[in-house]
């Protein structure tokens, strides 16, 4: 693939993959992307995961006619984007490696080098000349490792991002850049928004044309989208109007009220209501919805005095994320000492601007007209 003139992508696609990062459903596989640029110098952009090292190098072999390469340019010390590093490197040992100061601590706990006689220790806004191409290094720690740095280069107008902008899936797969890249972005690196924030305060200084992350498509056009859907999730903003209800049950009851809550607030016009059992649906799915919509609804049980294990799991990844910013609606069961709602808030004290509806429903064991009334009620709150 031709990104620019000089630049080429030599990475890979993995459909043998089943969980990314040992977690995260991938039915179309991923992406592991790696670039280089052939100039006077030439510079070559990470690495790819440990089964596609061969595969790697052979695809830099052709493109470079067997020249070796000037530079590795190491953005990311995660094993998905380092492991052919040190093949690399013992192919091709005129080879220098540039990278942060902590990428080199890591590639000594990985590698058991630190390549001291044959590296460039990157600084932020430190350049590179390749020639006619001039790198600067943009320090990005925490997004999402923190050794992360990206890479401008000003002659082609491109970021090569690291692992911002990424999504799952390969990329001979046809699909939505959003969804995969919103449960990407919220379930690997949203915890980490206030760092993002502030790559992105850096990127908006620079004349950006082409983004070249190391996961999913490089992005070419409309890159005002992409930048304002990577600001809005790293705010912690609403992407979308919407009531989201996650629900757990054990008999039915409480399944059966969140049910009645997104009939009444479709009835009412609510933009959007995703209903999501948390017993059977991705969890990293559910998470993602989460963050997407401004309102949330939770319904569940008291379980052993505290709550449905799904629930308390489905929270702990809400918080886990850094949660904020929505409003909380709360539908609780127990039939004879329900304490639902009491540990939900009691799991989200640290969450900021947090808002619960006047409104919690309290079930003891199956639903009574009362408590239809009360869930028309929480419809109108959180609309």
């Amino acid at each position: 693939m031709t990104i620019t003139n000089d630049i080429k992508y030599l990475g890979v696609n993995d459909h043998e993959i089943d969980l990314f990062e040992g977690q995260y459903d991938v039915p179309n596989g991923m992406a592991y992307n790696s670039y280089v640029i052939c100039d006077e110098k030439t510079a070559v952009f990470d690495t790819v995961d440990t089964k596609f090292i061969n595969v790697w190098l052979g695809n830099l072999e052709d493109t470079l006619s067997g020249k070796a390469p000037d530079y590795l340019i190491v953005q990311h010390m995660e094993p998905d984007h380092s492991a052919g590093i040190s093949a690399l490197m013992e192919k091709y040992p005129e080879t220098t490696i540039v990278a942060t100061a902590q990428a080199f601590r890591m590639m000594n706990q990985f590698f058991g080098k630190e390549y001291e006689d044959r590296r460039i220790i990157a600084a932020e806004m430190s350049t590179l000349s390749l020639g006619k191409h001039t790198l600067t290094f943009v320090t990005a720690p925490m997004v999402h490792w923190p050794e992360v740095m990206v890479t401008y280069d000003s002659t082609d107008k491109v970021l090569f991002s690291a692992d911002a902008f990424g999504k799952f899936g390969a990329l001979d797969t046809d699909e939505d850049w959003a969804c995969e890249a919103r449960r990407y972005y919220i379930g690997i690196v949203g915890k980490y928004g206030m760092q993002v924030q502030a790559l992105l305060k850096k990127a908006a200084a620079l004349d950006i044309q082409t983004i070249c992350p190391l996961h999913g498509p490089v992005l070419t056009e409309n890159l005002g989208y992409y930048l304002n859907l990577y600001n809005i999730w790293s705010s912690y903003g609403v992407e979308s109007e919407g009531v989201m209800i996650a629900y757990t049950s054990v008999y039915g009851h409480t399944k059966e009220a969140a049910e009645l809550l997104a009939q009444k607030l479709e009835k009412k016009a609510c933009p959007k209501v995703v209903l999501c059992d948390l017993a059977r649906e991705d969890m990293a799915e559910a998470v993602e919805d989460a963050f997407r919509y401004g309102k949330l609804a939770l319904a569940t049980t008291t379980y052993n005095m505290d709550i449905f294990p799904f629930m308390k799991q489905f929270i702990e990844h809400l918080t886990e994320r850094n949660f904020q910013n929505r409003t909380i609606g709360i539908i609780e069961n127990g039939s004879w000492a329900p304490a639902a709602a009491r540990t939900i808030k009691k799991m989200l004290e640290n969450s900021q601007n947090i808002t619960y509806t006047e409104t919690t429903v309290t079930i003891k064991s199956a639903m009574t007209e009362e408590n239809k009334a009360e869930l028309d009620k929480l419809a109108d709150e959180l609309l």
